[in-house]
C-alpha cells in the first residue's frame, strides 16, 4: 500500500522530492473530455509543466498510439522542446517499464501524475504506482475525462487507493513554499501571469500599480 504521509510537514509536496508524469495530453483524447472546458485542461497542464520547469522538476511526457491519436499537443511539447515523448501501446502507463525505469532513475518518491483521460489513463497508473511505495498526486484540473461523472469516480477510487487530489496552483504553492525562495519568483510569477486567470490578472493589476507608485506607464 502506499506509504504517503496524510498530514504533517512531510504531506506536503517539495520541489526535491517531486517527479511529474505527463499522460496522453492528445488530440483524440480532447476530442472525447466532456469533464471540463478543454481549452481549460490545456492552460492547467501547460501551467504544470512550466512550473515543474522552473523548479528543476523532473518531468516525463508520454503519449499512446501517437500516429493514431495524434502528438503531445503543441503548446506542452514546446515546454520540453527537446524530449521526446514516450509513445506506448499499453493503456496503464505505469505497465510500460520505460515510463517507470524513468521515473525511478530520479529516486523520487512523489509522484505527481495528470493526464486523459483520468477514469482511465490517470488512474491505472496512479493506483498501481500507490501500491508499489511512490506518494501519487493526482492533479485533477489538469486531468479530465469523458464526461463529469467519470472524471468525479475516478477521483474517489483513487482517493480510497491513497492518492492525494490536487490542482496545479496548489502543486506551484506548495513547492514555491516561502516568498523568501527569491531565485524562482520570478518563473512562478511568469507562469501566473500567463496561465492563473484571475490570480494572474491582479498580478499583473499591482505591476500596474507599483509602476505608476514610481511614475513609470510599462509593466
Amino acid at each position: 500500500m502506499s506509504n504517503a504521509a496524510k498530514s504533517g510537514l512531510q504531506a506536503l509536496l517539495t520541489p526535491e522530492e517531486s517527479v511529474v508524469v505527463l499522460i496522453d495530453h492528445q488530440p483524440f483524447q480532447f476530442a472525447n473530455l466532456h469533464s471540463h472546458e478543454p481549452t481549460m485542461i490545456v492552460n492547467n497542464a501547460v501551467a504544470l509543466a512550466k512550473t515543474a520547469k522552473v523548479f528543476d522538476v523532473p518531468t516525463i511526457l508520454t503519449t499512446v498510439l501517437e500516429e493514431r491519436g495524434g502528438y503531445l499537443i503543441k503548446a506542452l511539447q514546446d515546454v520540453f522542446p527537446e524530449q521526446k515523448p514516450i509513445d506506448r501501446t499499453l493503456i496503464n502507463t505505469w505497465e510500460d517499464e520505460r515510463v517507470v525505469d524513468a521515473v525511478k532513475a530520479t529516486g523520487r518518491k512523489k509522484l505527481i501524475i495528470a493526464g486523459l483521460w483520468t477514469e482511465i489513463c490517470v488512474a491505472m497508473p496512479a493506483i498501481q504506482a500507490a501500491g508499489e511505495g511512490f506518494e501519487v498526486f493526482a492533479v485533477t484540473d489538469a486531468s479530465g475525462g469523458a464526461s463529469k461523472e467519470a472524471h468525479d469516480m475516478a477521483v474517489q477510487r483513487m482517493v480510497q487507493a491513497g492518492v492525494v487530489p490536487i490542482t496545479w496552483l496548489a502543486v506551484a504553492g506548495e513547492w514555491q513554499r516561502d516568498w523568501a525562495r527569491e531565485k524562482t519568483i520570478p518563473g512562478v510569477a511568469e507562469v501566473q501571469l500567463q496561465h492563473a486567470g484571475a490570480t494572474g490578472i491582479a498580478y499583473s493589476w499591482e505591476l500596474q500599480l507599483l509602476a505608476a507608485g514610481r511614475g513609470g506607464s510599462d509593466v
